[in-house]
């Protein structure tokens, strides 16, 4: 069920909700986060809040749609925990490197194992979450649609997790300069500002020509060169299948004996011969 996202930690993401929440109430969460059943999803100093729509139920007595708030927080980290992860993320170039071009680099929770914590979600005691749903379960089908909403929202911007885990991106970033590996990678980051140079124009001047006393109009209009013959036909157009060639001799939705491509080779020769005076 990890593929509702598109990269890896998000993935690891919803892995772990997956790993306590009910099977049912997945099913319809996932549902809730395709749909327009969110119709609020603020982040806040760490935590997610949201405002999802319920269902109209006459057999219980809802015959109005419900409007449920639905809170989602990470366990922070400490202040003082954050102090040690950034001084071990520090003595890697690759991992300064990229965090500071805004990339999450795969092997990051090795820096966060040895501090105790997790980067990435690996259980409930990860998670706080809170609906004002009559569900007695939780999470309930509102809380893991606004979780795999979130989880959206982390494959576009990944450093929505430190975020929620107590430092934002520009701290992080921060810290990483004032170390020395830090120091030195961002300055060779920094881009070079040309300053433009001013000109007269920025525009073409057109350069004038003397015309010769002596002209005649068949000059004039046809030039006193002549003009070199077209070059000789090289028969038809060929088509050249790259995106035929791509599927391979037996794809998904090909049930013939024979080749797929040799059978579209056979096809595109026919058309060929027959339209090559149009062609």
């Amino acid at each position: 069920m990890a593929q509702q996202s598109k990269t890896w930690w998000g993935q690891k993401f919803i892995e772990a909700l997956e790993s306590f929440c009910d099977p049912n109430r997945l099913k319809r969460g996932r549902s809730y986060a395709n749909s327009r059943k969110i119709i609020d999803f603020e982040k806040n100093k760490g935590e997610v809040l949201a405002r999802v729509r319920g269902s109209v139920n006459p057999y219980f007595g809802v015959y109005k749609e419900p409007l449920y708030k639905t809170e989602v927080k990470i366990a922070p980290i400490p202040k003082k925990d954050w102090t040690k992860i950034i001084q071990k993320l520090s003595t890697n170039a690759s991992f300064v490197s990229r965090l500071l071009l805004n990339e999450i680099p795969e092997n990051i929770e090795d820096c966060f194992e040895e501090a105790g914590y997790n980067f990435l979600p690996h259980s409930s005691q990860d998670f706080q979450t809170d609906c004002t749903c009559p569900d007695w379960s939780n999470p309930c089908k509102h809380i893991a649609g606004v979780c795999y909403r979130l989880a959206e929202e982390l494959d576009h911007d990944p450093f929505l997790l430190f975020e929620l885990r107590g430092l934002s991106r520009e701290a992080l970033q921060k810290e990483l300069k004032k170390t020395p590996l830090g120091n030195a990678l961002a300055s060779g980051l920094v881009e070079d500002t040309v300053e433009p140079e001013p000109v007269e124009s920025y525009y073409t001047v057109p350069q004038s020509q003397a015309v010769p006393d002596s002209l005649s109009l068949k000059e004039f209009w046809l030039g006193s060169k002549r003009i070199p013959e077209a070059p000789p036909s090289r028969g038809g157009a060929s088509v050249s299948g790259i995106v035929v060639k791509k599927q391979g001799d037996n794809p998904e939705f090909w049930d013939g004996d024979r080749s797929f491509l040799e059978t579209m080779d056979d096809i595109y020769e026919r058309v060929r011969t027959k339209y090559k005076n149009v062609l």
